[in-house]
């Protein structure tokens, strides 16, 4: 049981050095030897964690999806039920959207380009199905405690905010410049369809 807590802290080491490769070099040019040397971590010890450099940028996408969800459920455990603080969790991440330097989004981009591999498109599945069940779960958490109507459909609301979001992620490497939609106008459309009961 000891080895559990090391284990942890060595797959959070790994993750965020792969991070700030990614913000460094962008995910095609960083290597495996790349990841070895900020690691300290052989290739063998790598592959105890992940089988491929896109399985742990995958990693990546699976923790930015979890930790918002932690930081989401933190807010309602500690007592905090009505629309505004769960909400504002999610809220504050959605300006990283349009962000071209946000290592999440130069991730997800990168991926999606090797989609025809299968290991990949599962992976990007996993993200995609999980982004979309974490979604309806805060969904799900606000009806149950009364501040967003039964009336939501949370299937349909949480892919739509879903779609938008890989949306906002794609401009954001295509076209860097200012929109006529931004994530304000996100934050809205989102507390508008939710048909906040403030």
């Amino acid at each position: 049981m000891n080895g559990e807590p090391k284990r942890q802290q060595t797959k959070q080491m790994l993750l965020d050095a792969t991070k700030a490769l990614v913000k460094e070099k962008g995910c095609s040019k960083m290597t495996l030897n790349d990841i070895m040397e900020q690691t300290g971590l052989s290739k063998g010890a790598i592959y105890h964690y992940v089988k491929s450099k896109d399985e742990l940028l995958a990693l990546i996408l699976l923790e930015r999806i979890e930790d918002m969800n932690s930081r989401f459920f933190a807010v309602v455990e500690n007592g905090n039920k009505g629309f505004e603080k769960p909400l504002e969790q999610i809220i504050n991440s959605l300006p990283s959207l349009q962000d071209p330097h946000d290592a999440t989004n130069q991730i997800f981009n990168y991926l999606l380009g090797k989609n025809d591999q299968p290991r990949v498109k599962e992976v990007i599945l996993q993200f995609h199905e999980q982004a979309i069940e974490r979604s309806k779960q805060w969904i799900l958490s606000g009806q149950k405690n009364g501040v967003i109507p039964l009336t939501v459909d949370a299937d349909k609301i949480a892919e739509l905010f879903i779609l938008i979001s890989y949306g906002i992620r794609m401009r954001s490497t295509i076209s860097p410049n200012k929109h006529s939609f931004g994530t304000d106008d996100f934050s809205s459309l989102i507390a508008h369809l939710l048909g906040s009961k403030k």
